[in-house]
């Protein structure tokens, strides 16, 4: 379980008590090595049987057996996330038997990885919005995500705000503002949206404005703001990304932690032939953060809370505005089991309405701006 202590969330639904189930993979060998792998658990045991009793060493071939396990049954959506899970967990092994962190492992020079701040903050209020970007930027941030999408003078006003706390914290340099709407637009709607906040805002990415597969209407909001479209997250797979590289529709390339790393590898090296950056996003990105210091392309990875999972340790640490990657070997993540089984999890609402995993009725089909959409997700949100 993630404890944020604070409402977390997006435009489509907020985490009232800020607690949200984290899925944990462990793969045992008979060498006593275990592999930490986070994702979901979806037909977990039939891509399970395509690694069983294999050497996990061999991960990318691995990797290309678990696709083919679930051949029938489709290798997208949460049964990508097992694949990715395992997967993960095989690379954590991989580097763990040789001995190195992943990231010298994959062939990384430098473990630094910059970061951006992004604290899912759709139900805060303006006081909570600043206290805890305010956070961040002592962490030396200075670049953030805002989730917004609902109503342009509410966006325009909090990245206004979390501008001037960026500056006040660089001591007058520009940070970098982004805004994700999770999808939540038409066309013309992120065009003329993103359009009134660029009148007095700069911003360097939009994030999912449209649909996720939508490659046509994606470029067409690329050629009608000035910020670069970001997306990926969502897409599973290299044959979801090729229409939308083919059709100029993203300009930051991204994927999720909970995808794996040979996804991220391969997407990386497929936005790398089209000379475009790769951004990592997750609430735990720390696979990925090994990973991207192998890659040419990493523009920047987000990070979202500044404590790990419940039961969860990492080799890790933030200062002055990136991740900084330990020594241990494999990816340097403990789990502890006794204290996660100890806990009493809230797993029952990750898919009810109301939570950001479930698309609202009406979105991208509101004619007028919500009021206060943040106050309204926490009354409707909290016992």
């Amino acid at each position: 379980m993630h404890e944020w202590g604070r409402p977390v969330g997006d435009v489509n639904g907020v985490y009232a008590d800020g607690n949200v189930p984290v899925p944990i993979v462990l793969v045992y060998t008979d060498e006593g090595i275990t592999g930490v792998g986070l994702g979901p658990h979806a037909h977990l045991d039939t891509v399970f049987a395509a690694i069983e009793g294999e050497d996990p060493r061999g991960v990318t071939a691995l990797y290309d057996r678990m696709l083919r396990q679930t051949f029938k049954a489709g290798h997208a959506g949460a049964v990508f996330g097992a694949i990715g899970a395992l997967d993960t967990a095989l690379w954590d092994i991989k580097a763990q038997a040789a001995g190195e962190p992943l990231w010298r492992l994959l062939g990384g020079r430098d473990r630094r990885v910059p970061a951006y701040a992004s604290g899912l903050d759709f139900g805060l209020t303006d006081e909570e919005l600043v206290s805890v970007y305010q956070d961040y930027a002592r962490h030396g941030l200075r670049a953030a995500k805002l989730k917004g999408g609902l109503d342009i003078e509410r966006d325009r006003h909090r990245l206004t705000l979390l501008r001037e706390v960026l500056t006040e914290a660089a001591h007058g340099a520009r940070p970098g503002l982004m805004l994700d709407v999770n999808e939540a637009w038409t066309r013309k709607q992120a065009v003329r949206h993103v359009g009134e906040i660029e009148r007095d805002l700069d911003l360097v990415w939009v994030e999912e404005p449209v649909r996720r597969w939508d490659a046509e209407g994606l470029a067409v909001v690329g050629r009608g703001i000035r910020a670069s479209v970001a997306t990926g997250e969502n897409l599973t797979g290299l044959e979801q990304y090729r229409p939308l590289l083919a059709a100029g529709a993203v300009d930051i390339v991204q994927m999720a932690a909970v995808w794996g790393i040979t996804h991220f590898l391969r997407v990386s090296a497929l936005a790398h032939a089209h000379d475009l950056p790769v951004s990592p996003i997750g609430t735990t990105p720390i696979a990925l953060l090994h990973a991207a210091a192998s890659v040419p392309n990493h523009l920047i990875s987000e990070l979202q809370d500044l404590r790990p999972p419940r039961g969860v340790s990492l080799d890790l640490t933030v200062e002055d505005g990136a991740f900084v990657l330990g020594n241990s070997a494999g990816l340097g993540v403990t789990v502890d089991e006794d204290s996660i089984t100890s806990f009493a999890r809230r797993t029952d609402g990750a898919m009810a309405a109301g939570s950001p995993n479930v698309r609202p009725e009406h979105a991208g089909r509101r004619l007028l701006a919500v009021a206060d959409p943040g106050a309204t997700a926490r009354h409707r949100l909290t016992p």
